[in-house]
């Protein structure tokens, strides 16, 4: 078994079943909250979408918003004039191209304003079962001080992952160690003494 093989069963030993911490209920909601996810935390958009998903219901209902209310819906996402101003537009490029439909495939997702790689394989992976790596800065750390990757490129760290992670398991595995990032491999005052990993982990800063 190679190193990342046994890190991946470790990790997924202890979150079996992980899971998204965006709330949603379909592709257009996670992908909005995905957009609006950008420097900002799960639980901050999480408490803005509860309200805004009982407004904006479909691609149009984004395509025609009043910018000026939208922005102030979302404001607290932070960056909110960008993202108000990229998911209306994404919300008319998916009625005019996509017949309202949020697309499959990230060659057609990252067409979209607003959605880079990583939003792009939240999704896939999030709604439409996409074996995927999204690299977000808890991925960036935390495999780069296992050792699983050498660079903070997050394009670079997706194809190192990729070439190492069982394909099955690329989701649930990108899942915990999202988990695995905000509970015990923390940017300042990582738990290393509890860490399942600790003897996989080639961190020449890590603590037993």
């Amino acid at each position: 078994m190679s190193d990342a093989w046994k890190i991946v069963d470790l990790l997924l030993s202890k979150y079996s079943h992980p899971k998204i911490a965006l709330i949603f209920s379909n592709p257009l909601e996670l992908l909005i909250a995905t957009i609006l996810s950008a420097r900002c935390t799960d639980i901050k958009v999480n408490e803005v979408t509860k309200n805004l998903f009982k407004k904006y219901k479909s691609a149009k209902d984004y395509a025609v918003a009043d910018i000026r209310v939208f922005e102030t819906e979302i404001k607290p996402t932070g960056f909110y004039k960008n993202k108000a101003k990229m998911i209306i537009e994404c919300g008319r490029m998916l009625i005019n191209d996509f017949k309202g439909k949020v697309p499959d495939t990230m060659e057609s997702l990252t067409l979209l304003p607003g959605v880079g790689r990583k939003t792009a394989n939240v999704v896939l992976g999030g709604v439409f079962n996409k074996q995927v790596m999204a690299v977000d800065t808890h991925v960036l750390r935390v495999t780069n001080r296992l050792g699983l990757a050498n660079s903070q490129k997050p394009d670079i760290v997706e194809r190192e992952l990729v070439d190492q992670v069982p394909a099955g398991k690329l989701t649930s595995f990108n899942l915990a160690l999202i988990l695995h990032g905000r509970e015990t491999c923390k940017a300042v005052k990582p738990k290393c003494p509890e860490c399942i990993l600790l003897k996989q982990c080639s961190w020449p800063d890590k603590t037993s």
